[in-house]
This record gives structure tokens, C-alpha cells and sequence, in this order.
């Protein structure tokens, strides 16, 4: 086992014994932690106070994991109401044409240019002082960021590739921030999945329903898959040379990594030199991809698209489960992206501005 995945176990053993002790403060907490002693203020720690007591005698230790129990259950509250609300929102704009799209993402447009403690306090003034009204308020802030989780991946699987039930799709860096909501996307469209991921996140990407959990360090993808129906790359160039070999004739090969085709630049309005540009740059996938019998196309994450179906719930339904792995203060952005580049996160990695 390397020692990475030793600090990892042990980090998730620290952190799971740190909710069951706040959950189980009720049982566990020597002390009511409202209750003072004006005799035993300031003491340090002791048998009897394994942590001292504050300047009103109060336990401090009681005090901690009553604490700890109130913002666990806020959180819990605030991150399941974003997921719920921001996982809806981004759904229905992702599987509804035209007007739906438009004012979903234009109010979350809106959201997004609110200062987030001004946000916060703005809504914690009108619901008042309470742990619940702080707990909407850290909600509000985030449905946006699930909503725009949530409905990237949906629109290129269900806009661009047009993914039927029974159809086969192979999903590239299954543990990435694209790939884990791709992979729950597919299943609930009742694809057969195969994505790529490293040692370490093969259950991850297998929870969240991949059929097919390539090795990328032991196995090569072009060995083990053949004849699907649609890959997305989001790799280089080597891969989606690759990709074109796993699939088969009638397929489709989208790339949201480049080079940008033709079509895309229709789609931008762009000057006549730039799409002369993009046509050069995929003149060469583009013609492999023909030989093949295989529609290549470039995906440019927009705001607003055309889609194939109606699905409101799956949130509700449990299945899509967004994957957020750390989140960043906007001062620690080369770390965000030194972060990202190293290739070990699963999931998204968000930069908070404030």
C-alpha cells in the first residue's frame, strides 16, 4: 500500500470519528454545555474536565462536540437543499429547450454576481439569527455552482451525443470533475459505461454506475473496448486518436479538449480566418474519423442548448450525486490549479471568491 493511501485511510478515519462523535454528542458529552459553574471557571485540563472550562465553568469539551453536532447537521442541511434546488435547476435547464435554459442560467447568472457574504447576510437578516437561516443562506450560495455542475455533462451526453438506452459509451477520466456526473448521466439513460481512472478511484467510478473501470496505468483502453456507440474525450491528442479505434461505424467521437471543428465556429459567428484556422486544426482527426465512418465533433461548454429529453427528478431519485473534492479560497488559486494539474482530484475542485 503506498503512503499516500496510508495518510488517506487514516485521514477517513479521523474525519469519520469526528461525525460520529459530534452526532453522538447527546451520549457522549460529560456535561450539558449551557450548564455553569461559576466555581470550576477557567480550569485547565483535568480528569474531570478533560479539556477545562470556560470563564462561566462551562465544559469545554461538551461544549465542542454540541458545537461541532450543530454545524455538521447545518451543513448537511445547506449542501442537501444546493444539491436538491442547484441539481434540479441545472437538470431542467440541461433537458428543456429554448426559454427554460435561458432563465435558469440567467438567474443563476445573477447569483453568481452577488457578493456571497453580502448574499449571506442578506437572507440571514429577513429569515433571522438562526442556525436554520444560516444554513438556507450557505445553500442559496451554492445552487448555482450544482446547477452548472449538473447541467454541463448533461448536455453533451443527451445535445450532442443523443444517448439512447442500451447504447454503449466510453467516458474518459471517470473520477474527473466532467466525468463523474457524465458517468451517473449515461446510467440513468440506460447506457452501458466504460470509463478510464487510476488505482485509487475505480470504486468511486464504479458507485456512480461505470460498467467498465479501465486501469489507465496497468491497461490501455484500445485493448479492452470495441465497437461503442459514443466516446467523450477529454484528453489529448494521443487519446482521441485512440478513441476513434474503440468505436464503432455510425459512431460518435465528441471532444470537449480540441481541436475545434468547422461547425463550432458557425456556432461562435467567427471570422472567416478563425474558422479557416479550426478547419486546419481537425482537418486531420476529421478525415481519420470519416474513414472510419465516425462523426467527430468539438463541444464548447455554452449557455444555453437544445435537449432530447424531460427529466426533473433525478435528483430527488438519487441518481445523480455530484462529487465536489476540495474547495479553495480565490488567494489560493495557483494551488487550486497545481491541484487540478497533478490529476488527483475526483471530482470538481471550485475556487471560492469570497
Amino acid at each position: 500500500m503506498s503512503q499516500s493511501r496510508r495518510i488517506a485511510i487514516v485521514a477517513g478515519i479521523f474525519v469519520v470519528l469526528q461525525i460520529v462523535l459530534a452526532l453522538a454528542a447527546p451520549l457522549v458529552a460529560p456535561y450539558d454545555p449551557l450548564a455553569q459553574d461559576i466555581v470550576a471557571r477557567m480550569r485547565g485540563p483535568s480528569l474531570a474536565h478533560w479539556l477545562g472550562t470556560d470563564h462561566l465553568g462551562r465544559d469545554i469539551l461538551s461544549r465542542i462536540l454540541y458545537g461541532y453536532r450543530t454545524a455538521l447537521i447545518a451543513c448537511g442541511i445547506a449542501v442537501g437543499l444546493a444539491l436538491l434546488i442547484g441539481g434540479s435547476l441545472g437538470l431542467l435547464a440541461a433537458f428543456y429547450r429554448g426559454w427554460w435554459d435561458r432563465i435558469i442560467m440567467r438567474a443563476m447568472d445573477i447569483l453568481f454576481a452577488f457578493p456571497v457574504m453580502l448574499l449571506a447576510i442578506g437572507i440571514i437578516a429577513m429569515l433571522g439569527p438562526r442556525t436554520e437561516s444560516a444554513a438556507i443562506a450557505i445553500a442559496v450560495v451554492y445552487v448555482p455552482i450544482f446547477a452548472r455542475l449538473i447541467r454541463g455533462p448533461a448536455m453533451v451526453l443527451v445535445e450532442k451525443a443523443g444517448l439512447k438506452k442500451g447504447q454503449k459509451v466510453f467516458i474518459q477520466a471517470g473520477s474527473g470533475g466532467v466525468g463523474t456526473l457524465a458517468i451517473q448521466l449515461a446510467k440513468h439513460l440506460g447506457a452501458t459505461v466504460a470509463t478510464t481512472t487510476g488505482p485509487t478511484n475505480v470504486a468511486l467510478v464504479k458507485r456512480l454506475g461505470a460498467d467498465v473501470a479501465i486501469d489507465y496505468k496497468t491497461q490501455d483502453f484500445e485493448d479492452v473496448l470495441r465497437d461503442y456507440d459514443v466516446v467523450l474525450n477529454s484528453q489529448d491528442g494521443k487519446t482521441l486518436e485512440k478513441s476513434l479505434r474503440v468505436l464503432r461505424r455510425g459512431g460518435k467521437l465528441i471532444t470537449i479538449s480540441g481541436p475545434p471543428d468547422p461547425e463550432f465556429g458557425k456556432q461562435i459567428g467567427a471570422p472567416g480566418f478563425v474558422k479557416l484556422v479550426m478547419r486546419l486544426l481537425s482537418a486531420g482527426v476529421r478525415r481519420r474519423a470519416r474513414s472510419r465512418g465516425v462523426d467527430f465533433s468539438f463541444l464548447f461548454m455554452k449557455a444555453n442548448g437544445s435537449q432530447l429529453r424531460e427529466i426533473t427528478r433525478l435528483i430527488e431519485a438519487g441518481a445523480i450525486r455530484p462529487v465536489m473534492d476540495r474547495v479553495f479560497p480565490f488567494d489560493a488559486t495557483n494551488e487550486a490549479l497545481a491541484y487540478v494539474e497533478a490529476g488527483r482530484a475526483k471530482g470538481k475542485v471550485v475556487v471560492k471568491l469570497k
